[in-house]
This record gives C-alpha cells, sequence and structure tokens, in this order.
C-alpha cells in the first residue's frame, strides 16, 4: 500500500472510528464556496465590544477594568447549575429518551487588549492564561454534580467566534460528553491489553518515525495525528503521563505556553491571515475515579484547506459515510513545519 498515492483508511486509535484519505485527489477543481477575507486591522480597545475592560456585556452587566485575565459566567449559557436530575424514556422502549444535564458556563477573556490572539501575544503572557485554565480546572473539576471540564477556543468568525476579542470558554458538566467518552473507552481498553498507555506509546512511535511531527517543546510535542481529518489539524500530547492540568508543575505551564504560541503563530503563516481554528483540552475525567489510562492532550481543527478563504466542507459522503480528506497527514506536517522554522 502506497500512502502517498492510494485511496486507503486511517483507525483514529483515539477514537476507534476510520477516516478515508484519498491523496490522488488533490489536484482536483474547485468551484464551491469562496469565503470573504476581512483584512481590517482591529483596534487595541473597541468601544462596542463586551469583552473590553470596562465595557457593559449584553446582559447589562459591567466588565471591570482587567488587567491580564478575566473569567465571568457566561451570559448565555448552555447549563444550568441548579438543573434537577431526571431522565424520560417514553413507553420505556429507549427510543424516545432524554436526560437532564446540568452544569455551568463561563468566559476566560485572554487579555485586555482586543487586538491580541495566542498568536500574538508573548509565551509570559500565554502562560497566565494557562493557570487561568488550571485554576478553572481545579474548582470547577472539584464540584460533586461535575464529571468532565472542557476548556475550548474558537478562533474566527469561520469556527462561530461571535467576537473578535481573544477568549475561550469553559464548560462543565454532569456527564462525559461524547468525544472525550469514546477516548477514554480507547485509552481504558489499550491499558487493558497493552499495560501501557496509548497516547505515551503513540508519541514515542512519532518520534521515532519523524514523518509527522512539526514542533517539540520541553514538556509537549505537537503533531499532526496519522488519523487527522481537517487539512492542518494537529494533536498536543505531554511528553510525560499526566492526566490533567491539576498534575501541571510550574515547568509544565510554561512549556505549554511555549508550544501554544508557536503552533498559532506558525498557523498564521499558512496563508498570511489569522488562521481560524477550533482548539480545546482533553483532560482526565472528574468522577471522582481514578483515571490512569488518561493522558493530557489538545486538539487543534482548523478548517482553511486550499486558500485564506477556502475551506473543507465535512458534508455528503463525510456525514453519511466516513470522514475524508486529502491531503495526507505526512504532507500537512512537512509544510507546517517548514513554515514553524521560518
Amino acid at each position: 500500500m502506497n500512502l502517498t498515492e492510494d485511496p486507503h483508511r486511517r483507525l483514529n486509535a483515539l477514537t476507534g472510528e476510520w477516516v478515508l484519505v484519498s491523496p490522488n485527489r488533490t489536484s482536483r477543481p474547485w468551484q464551491g464556496e469562496v469565503a470573504k477575507l476581512n483584512t481590517t486591522a482591529e483596534p487595541a480597545y473597541d468601544p462596542n465590544c463586551y469583552l473590553c475592560p470596562g465595557n457593559a456585556r449584553a446582559g447589562g452587566v459591567r466588565n471591570p477594568k482587567y488587567e491580564d485575565t478575566f473569567v465571568f459566567e457566561n451570559d448565555f449559557a448552555a447549563l444550568k447549575p441548579q438543573t434537577a436530575r431526571g431522565r424520560l424514556d417514553i413507553e420505556n422502549k429507549g427510543l424516545l429518551v432524554a436526560e437532564t444535564e446540568a452544569g455551568l458556563c463561563r468566559v476566560i477573556c485572554f487579555s485586555p487588549r482586543h487586538d491580541l490572539t495566542l498568536a500574538t501575544m508573548s509565551p509570559e503572557a500565554i502562560e497566565i492564561v494557562v493557570h487561568t485554565w488550571m485554576g478553572q480546572f481545579r474548582e470547577l473539576g472539584g464540584l460533586d454534580n461535575i464529571s468532565h471540564v472542557q476548556i475550548f477556543e474558537n478562533r474566527g468568525a469561520m469556527m462561530g467566534a461571535s467576537n473578535p476579542h481573544p477568549h475561550c470558554q469553559v464548560w462543565a458538566t454532569a456527564s462525559i460528553p461524547q468525544e472525550p467518552a469514546k477516548e477514554l473507552r480507547s485509552q481504558r481498553a489499550y491499558l487493558k491489553s497493552h499495560g501501557s498507555c496509548l497516547l505515551c506509546d503513540y508519541v514515542a512511535l512519532e518520534a521515532r518515525q519523524q514523518t509527522r511531527i512539526v514542533l517539540e517543546h520541553a514538556g509537549f510535542v505537537a503533531m499532526v495525528p496519522f488519523w487527522a481529518v481537517w487539512p492542518f489539524e494537529l494533536l498536543v500530547c505531554s511528553r510525560r503521563h499526566i492526566g490533567s492540568m491539576n498534575d501541571f508543575t510550574p515547568e509544565d505551564a510554561r512549556s505549554l505556553s511555549g508550544i501554544l504560541h508557536r503552533v498559532t503563530s506558525t498557523y498564521d503563516k499558512v496563508f498570511g491571515v489569522p488562521f481560524p481554528y477550533s482548539m480545546g483540552f482533553h483532560q482526565s475525567p472528574c468522577d471522582g475515579e481514578q483515571h490512569p489510562e488518561w493522558h493530557f492532550h489538545a486538539h487543534f481543527y482548523p478548517p482553511l484547506l486550499r486558500s485564506a478563504t477556502i475551506r473543507k466542507f465535512m458534508v455528503g459522503f463525510e456525514m453519511l459515510g466516513t470522514p475524508q480528506r486529502d491531503i495526507t497527514a505526512e504532507t500537512a506536517a512537512e509544510r507546517l513545519r517548514d513554515l514553524a522554522r521560518t
């Protein structure tokens, strides 16, 4: 099998799902949607931004004049902490089933500067953000009714970001969401069958091959995963086996800050524009159980495919069958690796 020429499937070891890779389609013509590129520079302060210091939010609450990070309860939260536990199964057939979901949603502003991003912030400023994430994970994960804490950032209007001010969200849920639940099953099964950690072994294997490694830092490594679906998808893993930010040392926080800065600034070089993505940390569940199988990691899912204005769509066969990609993980890694050196 020739991975650079033949259509083939690749297994996502973290989820047990497959992706179809079609390297023969990279030269196909494109007459589909071309997004509009916003080239307007953002100001350092926007009087109309509901996340800037001192400004009023949509609900009327006025932000303090914060100087680094700022955390607040989401004014339009998808979850409510006081939701009572309940379950519905109409006619007890297991067909029309619903369960209540309690939780909390918060917003974290990375900086008082409206015009910054992780790519343009200094590693030292990002380190303050990392420590804020650590505090939020520890606080929310310690609540009795919380089993999972999801920290995530949507960057860019293409990824649904409603405001360009640098920020992320934290959703803490009573249950373990679908994607980390799949990863939990796979990591648990791997530990049981191999007696070792799935991602520890995977990082070691990628380090030996070096074909998909993009960036390496003291405590973290960034690679295009073998099973990547999105064109320039990245997986960031800790080198040592840790389950969550609760296990971070000061050196871990500093190292994560450094690799996040390098990843995001490298992304911005791909097409010479602020690179849109959805990014999130997958950490061990907060359900009160021990999770020796879990390995701390982050996913970056960027949509851009051919240019700053042409993105990949998940439609047709991908919605009805299996996710598919044209650019191989190895080709994407080589391009990102070359850009990271510039």
